[in-house]
């Protein structure tokens, strides 16, 4: 069977001289495994289409248990990031995100938007990358079935104060006050970073980058994401380690 669909090249193998695997996010079908034969050659129709990030108009072949790429156009490759090594290295992590938390044979049109439009601004630097992060987690992490509960306080039922405590491992909000009480452990944030993550979670998708928030509040924002992200997941990720490493060099 064949069918055609758009899709973001999200990681890449090498097979034998000439032939490629590789693991792509769909619009109609998710994730995919597909093997691209000749398309290590740059001289291939494919290569392009093919490569690391590259988002593609592409043409699959169902077989009996594997898929094949006849045709692949490429549509974006997201210049901007080959040459900025931390934004390079955050968009492998988001693609790392994805292969983990997206679906597999089922449309996936709302994470491949989602992955699209945070390459493009991290490709353009239209908005600070630890944002972009945040707002990429959160959403895909929401979207995938854990979705938190940032409404109130967990204790008293507060909508703002002053600081509030986000706790990864349950995803619930609490009062500083609360959390000094009943002893609550998590990430500390001022009421102007507990609005930004509520915007990650609860804004319209076409909102969703657009708010302001000042740099030192971004790095304590990114962390509460990430480290929530982690406890959903129960899991490490290798890309996030190496893209600290590079942005604490």
């Amino acid at each position: 069977m064949k069918f055609r669909t758009k899709g973001l090249i999200l990681k890449q193998q090498n097979i034998g001289e000439r032939d490629k695997l590789v693991w792509v996010l769909t619009q109609s079908h998710g994730i995919l495994r597909a093997f691209a034969r000749g398309a290590k050659s740059i001289k291939s129709p494919k290569s392009a289409g093919t490569g690391l990030l590259s988002y593609s108009d592409l043409s699959f072949f169902e077989g009996r248990d594997s898929y094949s790429i006849d045709e692949a156009v490429s549509l974006n490759q997201f210049i901007g990031l080959r040459s900025d090594i931390e934004n390079m290295s955050l968009a492998q992590y988001f693609c790392e995100l994805c292969l983990h938390l997206c679906p597999t044979g089922q449309e996936a049109e709302e994470q491949l938007r989602l992955i699209l439009n945070s390459l493009y601004l991290l490709s353009e630097h239209k908005k600070p990358a630890l944002q972009v992060k945040t707002c990429f987690e959160m959403r895909l992490i929401s979207m995938t079935g854990y979705l938190p509960d940032l409404v109130m306080c967990a204790g008293c039922g507060v909508y703002e104060a002053s600081e509030m405590v986000f706790v990864p491992q349950t995803g619930k909000l609490w009062c500083a006050d609360c959390a000094d009480h009943n002893g609550v452990q998590g990430c500390r944030l001022p009421i102007a970073a507990v609005t930004a993550l509520r915007h990650t979670v609860y804004a319209d998708f076409e909102k969703l980058f657009s708010f302001d928030l000042k740099g030192e509040l971004l790095e304590p924002l990114s962390l509460a994401s990430e480290r929530y992200i982690a406890c959903m997941t129960q899991r490490d990720y290798p890309t996030l380690q190496f893209y600290k490493t590079i942005i604490n060099q």
